[in-house]
């Protein structure tokens, strides 16, 4: 049987995740990471913050509702970290990174260590996972019958290797290459995967900055001098491409999966790279295994639509044409006409109708509001009026859709 378009989930109005956290949440956090106030009056903050976003996200109409990553530091969560075979280390030596990896290169150029540093130090193993109870209090906020919508966002799998020089990602006296380590990656994601199913999941995006990566030629100019790598950059994508039709090769198949591409999106608004998907959309549309695509699409930075003419009619494309960045509000009617622009570009590359081309796309803001905690350079309001013109944007190009 021909593989089938899924359907709500993605919704034709999206958001990626994170959400700006109240100033009384940060400076709990803060309180708590410096001893000052308990686990338990965190979590009454957060409880109450999570079921007030989500409150707000039912009333400006969007139906994949996340608990605006809340209880994370950073966009992935805890998910290496809670892994046998990782740990989170302070004391490191800059030389480990490949230092043109766009978001290395962005610390190393301020004079900073990339933060959040997690190695590989034994056999990998899923022992738990750290993101089951997020979800669980975020599906007992809402309706049961909403539960099957609701989103969460996980780790890319590929995060803790690309950001490494060749032969630093793991120690070589266990694990003997990229295959083998990449196999117990791949095990512990179909566990967690699992797990969240289990608990009543129905909506998983990826996070991957990383495969926009491989579109920068500042990076492949880098990958390409550095003497150490023993793959090009084209069979490192590749290998990303098996390890994470291996993670969702075991996935249910009313588990809806997404992955989201994006050029960063770090603290004031920072992006770390640029580069349109002409030169990995082959093989991103036509050979990584997921159902939708929530893609880049605010400013010239990640190129044009014409590599939607290699998306197959059975995938889904969320367009990110209201940036997250910033508080400037879009034109509305420009932004359709973005929409329509890249549908004629589906419909070009699959010899099909436009109405039949937008049935496969959606929209949102173009990445998170706060991959980071602390935020992009937008406030409440900026949010807020944000996510109110991707639901009027999808409202007038999909009526009565949610």
């Amino acid at each position: 049987m021909a593989p089938q378009l899924h359907r709500n989930p993605p919704f034709r109005a999206e958001h990626l995740g994170s959400l700006l956290r109240t100033d009384d949440l940060l400076k709990t956090k803060i309180a708590f990471e410096k001893g000052e106030v308990s686990k338990a009056e965190l979590d009454v903050i957060e409880n109450k913050d999570i079921k007030e976003v989500v409150d707000t996200q039912k009333k400006l109409g969007y139906a994949a509702i996340s608990d605006g990553e809340y209880r994370r530091h950073m966009f992935w969560g805890t998910f290496f970290p809670g892994l046998d075979g990782f740990d989170e280390v302070t004391d490191f030596d800059a030389d480990i990174f490949r230092p043109y990896a766009p978001d290395v290169a962005a610390f190393l150029e301020a004079g900073h260590k990339p933060g959040e540093t997690v190695l590989c130090t034994g056999k990998i193993k899923h022992v738990g996972s750290t993101y089951v109870d997020e979800f669980k209090y975020l599906a007992s906020v809402v309706p049961a019958d909403e539960v099957k919508n609701l989103k969460i966002t996980l780790a890319a799998p590929n995060w803790y290797h690309l950001r490494y020089k060749e032969g630093k990602a793991y120690p070589k006296d266990v694990y003997s290459s990229d295959e083998e380590y990449f196999g117990d990656i791949a095990k512990a994601v179909q566990a967690e995967l699992q797990i969240l199913y289990d608990a009543g999941c129905r909506n998983v995006q990826f996070d991957d900055p990383n495969l926009a990566y491989f579109c920068s030629e500042k990076m492949l100019a880098g990958w390409k001098e550095d003497l150490l790598n023993v793959r090009s950059a084209d069979e490192t994508f590749e290998q990303y491409i098996k390890l994470y039709n291996d993670c969702v090769a075991k996935r249910p198949a009313d588990m809806h999966i997404g992955v989201h591409l994006c050029r960063g999106n770090f603290v004031g608004s920072r992006h770390f790279s640029e580069g349109g998907y002409d030169r990995i959309a082959t093989k991103l549309f036509k050979e990584l295994n997921v159902d939708t695509y929530y893609l880049e699409y605010d400013t010239p930075r990640a190129g044009g639509f014409e590599p939607l003419k290699e998306l197959p009619t059975h995938k889904n494309v969320i367009l990110g044409v209201v940036t997250s960045k910033f508080a400037q509000l879009e034109d509305k009617e420009e932004m359709k006409k973005r929409v329509y622009d890249a549908a004629n570009f589906i419909a070009e590359g699959n010899n099909i109708s436009l109405e039949q081309a937008l049935n496969q796309v959606g929209v949102s803001p173009q990445c998170g509001f706060a991959s980071h905690r602390e935020g992009n350079a937008i406030d409440r309001d900026g949010m807020i009026a944000k996510l109110k013109l991707v639901r009027e944007i999808a409202d007038d190009i999909w009526p009565g859709q949610l």
